[in-house]
């Protein structure tokens, strides 16, 4: 379906928008924000809305409302937004139940694919967890 965003789609569009929000003094419309990222603004809506609830963003409503990080840039990781707009991990395999209970090879192809992701799930979350945002603004200067 391409009205749902991938998983990486939304990550990168959140650290664009909240890199420009690092980068603004004044709280910024989500009309300016999805300007400034290139994205359509209701989209850009859904991504704030799941970053306010996870508290990595903040919203002042009024005139000269808008949003601001809720967070210094060297305290906000790419796992924290991440979860925050995700609610399935990073590397997902989904293998049915059935095909557990049967006692053959595939059924331990199986096994062995979920015990490597959720190895490869935790080095991920590690990884992410030491990418803060400040560390990916002064990686793009």
């Amino acid at each position: 379906n391409s009205k749902i965003m991938s998983a990486s789609t939304k990550l990168s569009t959140s650290v664009k928008a909240l890199c420009f929000l690092a980068s603004e003094d004044k709280p910024k419309n989500s009309a300016e924000i999805a300007e400034a990222v290139g994205i359509n603004a209701s989209k850009l809506r859904r991504l704030l809305s799941l970053l306010g609830k996870s508290g990595i963003v903040k919203s002042d409503s009024g005139m000269l409302g808008g949003f601001t990080l809720n967070k210094n840039p060297d305290k906000i990781n790419l796992q924290e937004i991440y979860c925050a707009i995700e609610d399935r991990k990073a590397f997902y395999l989904n293998v049915n139940q059935e095909s557990l209970n049967n006692n053959n090879d595939s059924k331990k192809i199986n096994i062995f694919f979920l015990d490597l992701f959720s190895e490869i799930q935790v080095e991920i979350e590690n990884k992410m967890t030491g990418i803060t945002l400040k560390s990916i603004k002064e990686k793009i200067k």
